[in-house]
């Protein structure tokens, strides 16, 4: 991943440096294995552990030559330790190295992605609770359709981010599994309980069952839960944009001061934070595509998902902690604009209260047929005239306080009550104890 979308703690991680020490960190326990079992001598495996080295020039030297990453790395190693390298990698095979380290690699990325997502949660709930009864006009089809409040949107949000959390997770702990188990899962030049020490001393479990290599549903399903995140947060941020839009303007991304927001309008406050983040989950849902095509493989491996993981995986986990970042960023400095909600729900002259009249109607003894066709007319109406100057236009209120069916069952008291966005949020707080949020 390019330097503009990597977060520092994150991208190291995926350097060569770290990956290579990763790779020592599992030969390294693999010796101390072997010599505590007895098979290869306490002194050798002293030695190798004292004198491993490498060098990432020198890997990348070797292997323009070898063609082989591992069998690079195990010589440059090999250049440092001397004789008692005939222990180093004993018994293994390249996967068990290669899995064994990406395992540990993913589960310390998904450490930092869960930290990501815990920080999130926290900045929604704060900003649910404090615009739990701000009322604003809720739109279905990008329309107008009945009152809602903007906390309710953001607690909405954070219920989903939960969600990711817990399948983040599930996602993490599926991947938490190495093996040392040779070419082709059979144990038959390493003793199982090698597997077992390496996994323990690296905080993973061995896997149960594996061939040459760790199956590649589990990270298929890492990278599927990447996916997820990116694609809610597209949603979050897609949302965002539309309320930032010029003829709604309910809410606003940050906009810092000196910031520019085109090279030719100087007026312009665009939402480039949130396309941003629309964009990149963008690339992070292809990956999963990628990641689904690595699972089947042929018999026990070959390497057409080797090539693509190289990529997607760091790519992806880059992303969407770079891009978690970002939208936690955006909610803290998010501009909120109530006048402006309160503007765009009475916009529509009072349309948005249509189903109340057309429920106050069926509970005075209209059939719903009859009442929805008396509400639907005047609503039409009200929608022809939409947009004239105030006071050439009559208002759907007024043209149901004037209608002759209308009038004959409602009072004007019972007129005025299907007006009230009050009505429409008073279970608010309910929702939110359900949540948790009260």
């Amino acid at each position: 991943m390019i330097e503009r979308y990597t977060r520092p703690e994150m991208g190291r991680l995926w350097t060569l440096e770290t990956k290579f020490q990763r790779w020592l960190e599992v030969e390294l326990a693999a010796v101390d294995a072997w010599a505590e079992l007895g098979v290869i001598p306490r002194q050798a495996a002293a030695e190798i552990r004292e004198k491993a080295a490498f060098s990432v020039e020198r890997i990348l030297e070797i292997e323009a030559e070898v063609h082989h990453d591992v069998i690079a790395f195990t010589t440059c190693v090999a250049e440092h330790v001397g004789p008692a390298a005939r222990y180093f990698h004993y018994g293994l095979t390249s996967s068990d190295v290669v899995d064994t380290a990406l395992a540990s690699l993913m589960v310390d990325a998904g450490r930092i992605i869960a930290q990501d997502l815990e920080r999130v949660s926290n900045t929604l709930r704060e900003l649910a609770v404090k615009y739990k009864d701000l009322i604003m006009i809720g739109r279905t089809h990008g329309v107008h359709a009945e009152p809602t409040t903007f906390g309710l949107k953001l607690a909405l949000w954070r219920e989903e981010i939960e969600r990711h959390r817990e399948r983040w997770d599930r996602a993490v702990e599926n991947v938490r599994v190495g093996k040392i188990s040779g070419a082709v899962g059979t144990y038959a030049n390493i003793d199982p309980r090698v597997e077992e020490l390496v996994c323990r001393r690296l905080g993973l479990k061995p896997a149960p069952i594996s061939t040459q290599i760790l199956q590649r549903d589990c990270h298929a399903e890492y990278l599927t839960a990447l996916a997820l995140i990116a694609a809610s947060l597209d949603k979050f941020a897609t949302e965002i944009r539309a309320l930032q839009k010029t003829e709604t303007r309910e809410v606003e991304e940050p906009f810092a001061a000196g910031q520019k927001g085109s090279s030719a309008m100087p007026h312009k406050r665009n939402p480039r934070l949130c396309e941003q983040i629309s964009g990149l989950s963008r690339v992070v849902r292809a990956n999963a595509v990628t990641a689904l095509d690595n699972v089947p493989l042929w018999h026990e491996r070959d390497i057409s998902h080797s090539s693509a993981e190289r990529v997607i995986i760091p790519d992806s986990t880059i992303l969407v902690n770079y891009l978690l970042n970002v939208f936690d960023r955006v909610l803290r400095g998010l501009h909120v604009y109530p006048e402006n909600m309160r503007l765009n729900l009475e916009r529509t002259g009072g349309l948005v209260f249509s189903q109340r009249v057309l429920l106050a109607l069926v509970d005075s003894g209209m059939s719903r047929e009859d009442a929805y066709r008396v509400v639907q007319e005047e609503a039409m109406a009200a929608w022809a005239e939409y947009g004239r100057p105030a006071g050439e236009a009559v208002t759907f209120m007024d043209r149901i306080r004037r209608r002759p069916e209308v009038r004959a069952r409602l009072s004007d008291e019972q007129i005025e009550a299907c007006f009230d966005p009050a009505y429409h949020v008073r279970h608010v707080d309910m929702i939110f104890r359900r949540l948790g949020l009260l």
